[in-house]
């Protein structure tokens, strides 16, 4: 099962040549991931009573087309792997016209905030991630 996560593009978004920034797609895919881990109960005021910090340690992104001016999108987040101190999210970004603009895995650890480490990833976000994984990523 996918999360997914609506945005209509702005224009503080777009850059010199008019069409979405770069970086803007990791910001969308930040939202979609961020949105995703709150709505299954990992807020920030949880993750701090925790003391625990969702990090990404890698990202791979493919850009496959522009996204422009009051477009609309579909930020689509699945699991493509979850190991025991590091799991994969896949994020695509979908044109309202059925095109993928942009996909992307990240490589994610879950951090002592204290000791600043990677730690063992708590088992109710496996759970989590368990229900999102997809049969396939590709890559």
């Amino acid at each position: 099962m996918a999360y997914v996560l609506e945005h209509t593009v702005r224009s503080t978004e777009l850059d010199a040549l008019g069409h979405v920034n770069n970086a803007r797609y990791l910001d969308y895919m930040e939202w979609g991931r961020m949105e995703w881990l709150f709505q299954a109960g990992f807020t920030w005021e949880e993750l701090n009573r925790r003391q625990i910090l969702p990090v990404v340690v890698n990202a791979n992104i493919n850009y496959r087309q522009e996204l422009r001016l009051r477009e609309k999108v579909k930020i689509v987040s699945t699991v493509g792997s979850i190991g025991k101190k590091s799991f994969v999210i896949r994020h695509e970004i979908w044109k309202e016209n059925g095109t993928l603009a942009c996909d992307a895995d990240f490589t994610m650890v879950i951090m002592d905030a204290v000791a600043r480490r990677a730690i063992e990833l708590p088992e109710d976000l496996v759970a989590e991630l368990r229900r999102h994984v997809t049969e396939s990523v590709q890559g």
